[in-house]
């Protein structure tokens, strides 16, 4: 089935997408060059320049996917993906609000777990309406899954 391309929608899913990465980014930019985050994060931690690259890159990956699986739904495959995408897109701000606004490690760990399985749940709802646009969120979810091992040493 072939889809025309719609540049609205395209617009859309990035605003919405990149809007929540904005929101994110007030509670974690004024935060990651304080003594309190430099004294808790583990040495494994990359250098602060990688993490706007590659949650830029993540962004417009999961921007696509919703495109994507947005315009190859169905009108009831639409709830579920307004549903998983923003728990996940909530849940992301989140994290950043409570790990790096109330600076709150072990509460942030148990919103990334939840933030874990809402980009598994993402995952399976695009996979059922096209996998090749599943795998877009794939680099999503191994890079949650490395915040996740640097978030539990700090919070443990």
């Amino acid at each position: 089935m072939k889809k025309r391309f719609n540049l609205r929608v395209l617009v859309i899913c990035f605003l919405i997408v990149f809007g929540t990465a904005f929101v994110g980014s007030l509670f974690t930019s004024k935060n990651v060059d304080t003594s309190w985050y430099q004294n808790i994060k583990p040495d494994i931690t990359p250098p602060n320049y990688v993490f706007p690259i590659v949650w830029n890159i993540l962004f417009f990956l999961i921007a696509l996917s919703l495109y994507f699986a947005w315009i190859y739904s169905s009108k009831d495959q639409k709830k579920k993906i307004v549903l998983v995408y923003g728990i996940n897109l909530f849940l992301n701000a989140f994290w950043s609000f409570v790990f790096f606004g109330l600076k709150l490690p072990l509460y942030a760990f148990g919103v990334l777990i939840l933030l874990e399985f809402s980009i598994i749940s993402m995952i399976y709802v695009t996979y059922k309406i096209n996998k090749k646009f599943s795998y877009f969120l794939i680099p999503y979810l191994l890079w949650v899954s490395f915040a996740g091992i640097l978030n539990y040493f700090i919070a443990t």
